[in-house]
């Protein structure tokens, strides 16, 4: 077999390769002011952002910043706190998350098997049952709480319903997806036995999607009780509102308890929400 040496390739042969297959022989001269362009452009409109924003405010405002972490971390009052009003309006926003949550699931379900293409073929109808729920979820929640602010008042309820129709948008095409991903032959054989169409989705549908409904609802549930706290931000009850009342009076101690308060809230809630979704799913993957 023939082997070639480095000394027996000329110039003339190498310019030729360089030529064929530039990408071997390193980056050209091109490519390198396009890369440099590109980064030089990049720099700049970081620059022009920098300024537009006036960044420059965020280290002038660090010894403000420094002054409320010190006024957070003094509880030397927190007897005479309102601890009571404080951890109601907690339990109101668990709550709010809750209810609203559980009203989007019984909305959802239908709706779902309305927009899954192996239940509903007609593909119009699918197609604005799924531009529905993109119209649901695409607006978010705390946008919803400024409507029903408007429309039902102050309160929880405003909440509720924010939470119930943002997440009915989620549910419904999560709950589609799961459906449209189901066994058929377990759909047929109900069939077969004689059932009608109800008892065909309630016994050969619902078992197979329930361990993925499970896990999002109690998911969804965990996350709602962070969002109706910002929710309560603009009027729709619960902690959120407690909350902004402190920070306009300026009781950085007790905004610091607000919270502490949430965030032990939401660890308790996940920590029951793992157990109950490694529970109930694994009891439901058993009996689908």
């Amino acid at each position: 077999m023939n082997s070639i040496r480095l000394s027996d390739i000329g110039p003339a042969e190498i310019a030729a390769q360089r030529q064929r297959m530039p990408a071997v022989f390193g980056m050209t001269g091109r490519d390198r002011a396009i890369r440099w362009i590109v980064f030089g452009a990049a720099a700049a409109y970081l620059a022009y952002l920098h300024w537009l924003f006036d960044f420059g405010r965020v280290f002038s405002g660090l010894e403000k910043l420094w002054v409320i972490t010190r006024l957070m971390l003094d509880w030397s009052a927190f007897s005479s706190w309102d601890h009571v009003e404080l951890i109601q309006s907690m339990v109101e926003t668990v709550a709010m998350a809750y209810l609203g949550s559980m009203l989007a699931v019984v909305l959802a379900l239908p709706l779902g098997f309305l927009g899954a293409y192996n239940i509903v073929p007609q593909r119009v109808f699918r197609f604005l049952t799924r531009r529905l729920f993109d119209g649901m979820r695409g607006i978010d929640q705390l946008i919803w709480a400024l409507v029903f602010v408007r429309a039902v008042g102050l309160g929880p309820i405003a909440g509720i319903l924010a939470i119930c129709i943002a997440d009915t948008g989620v549910f419904a095409k999560l709950f589609a997806e799961a459906i449209e991903t189901i066994d058929r032959k377990q759909l047929d054989g109900v069939t077969s036995t004689g059932a009608n169409r109800l008892q065909a989705l309630r016994f050969g549908v619902v078992p197979q999607i329930l361990p993925v409904m499970i896990s999002q609802v109690l998911y969804q549930i965990e996350s709602n009780s962070r969002e109706a706290t910002i929710l309560g931000l603009v009027g729709a009850g619960g902690i959120g509102l407690r909350l902004s009342e402190r920070i306009q009076i300026n009781a950085w101690d007790q905004v610091a308890y607000v919270i502490v308060l949430v965030l032990i809230t939401v660890a308790v809630i996940d920590f029951v929400s793992r157990l109950l979704r490694m529970r109930l799913i694994g009891t439901a993957s058993r009996r689908g």
